[in-house]
């Protein structure tokens, strides 16, 4: 049987995380840094969601993990994206992919809200310079 290799990615603001499912002994890494050391810890813990969720399937996969761009908080919603959606693809699980629905359906669906563009005539999408009639 060939290698089977996943890769997904996923999407939150302007941060884009590519991830890479293979199979291993359950390491997962976020930009070549295991994710036991990724802060700052909140980030962290929406990143270990899925890995709780796919409990069972986590000690035959390994995952490697790129993100750039964004926030912390939105490079974390990528990332965590990137990974339920590789091991759903990677397992081949309904059940799985259920779970990971009925848990939070941004797991497995990119959060499409992004910032509105600014306008002309003013300072922000929505903010514009006053007027004085005096």
């Amino acid at each position: 049987m060939a290698k089977k290799i996943v890769n997904t990615s996923g999407k939150r603001k302007t941060a884009i995380a590519k991830a890479t499912v293979t199979k291993g002994i359950g390491r997962v890494r976020i930009n070549k840094k295991p994710v036991e050391f990724y802060e700052p810890e909140i980030a962290r813990w929406k990143i270990t969601e899925p890995l709780k969720i796919a409990q069972k399937h986590m000690d035959k996969v390994d995952i490697n993990a790129s993100v750039s761009g964004g926030g912390f908080m939105s490079q974390a919603n990528a990332v965590r994206t990137a990974i339920a959606r590789g091991l759903v693809e990677y397992t081949g699980d309904a059940g799985l992919k259920l779970s990971f629905l009925s848990y939070d359906r941004n797991l497995l669906v990119n959060d499409s809200r992004i910032k509105e563009s600014k306008k002309p005539l003013g300072r922000g999408a929505r903010k514009k310079r006053q007027k004085s009639y005096r």
